[in-house]
């Protein structure tokens, strides 16, 4: 039987390696998807050795809340700007703006636009977002607030109902945005 030759590309490998073929037989099709597997594996490997090794900066300002543990306010790296979840504490005190999801959620877009301004980007950067809730009943006065502070086109976002929030927090937002 004549041999198949399949190409496969892997985007998170550097280019020199991104694409390559793979020569097999009629019933070999299972090592040829093992092999594509492990170069594709190998790939993303060498694509993060890469990345750990160009510079990564944090960002820091005093003008929003101080991380809670052993992370950054927000990382650049490779031309995106990654922002920790953000809570509606006012920077100066370290305690919530009020009880309401509305006042946190108010609070919680003001710290990040000070952190997305001292990476030197705004909301209109910003590409992806993840709210947590700590109840989902919550999306439709946060989708108001939200709405005033991101021009269309809007980020992708994902939403989510979670079991718990730092400090009892009824919203946490994070987001990435490009430099």
């Amino acid at each position: 039987m004549a041999g198949l030759l399949m190409r496969i590309h892997c985007a998170a490998a550097p280019p020199a390696i991104a694409t390559g073929y793979l020569k097999c037989g009629g019933s070999s099709s299972r090592r040829v998807r093992r092999m594509a597997r492990l170069a594709s594996t190998s790939a993303a490997a060498q694509g993060m050795a890469e990345i750990s090794k160009k510079e990564k900066e944090a960002v820091v300002t005093e003008r929003a809340p101080a991380a809670l543990g052993p992370y950054s306010q927000a990382i650049k790296a490779n031309n995106l700007v990654f922002v920790s979840g953000v809570l509606g504490l006012i920077p100066e005190t370290g305690k919530f703006v009020s009880d309401s999801v509305e006042g946190q959620t108010e609070q919680v877009l003001k710290n990040m636009g000070e952190i997305l301004k001292a990476a030197g980007v705004s909301y209109k950067s910003v590409v992806k977002t993840t709210i947590m809730l700590a109840d989902l009943a919550d999306f439709k006065a946060v989708n108001e607030i939200y709405a005033r502070y991101f021009p269309a086109p809007a980020p992708a976002r994902s939403t989510y109902q979670v079991a718990a929030l730092p400090l009892n927090a009824r919203i946490e937002i994070e987001c990435i945005a490009a430099l």
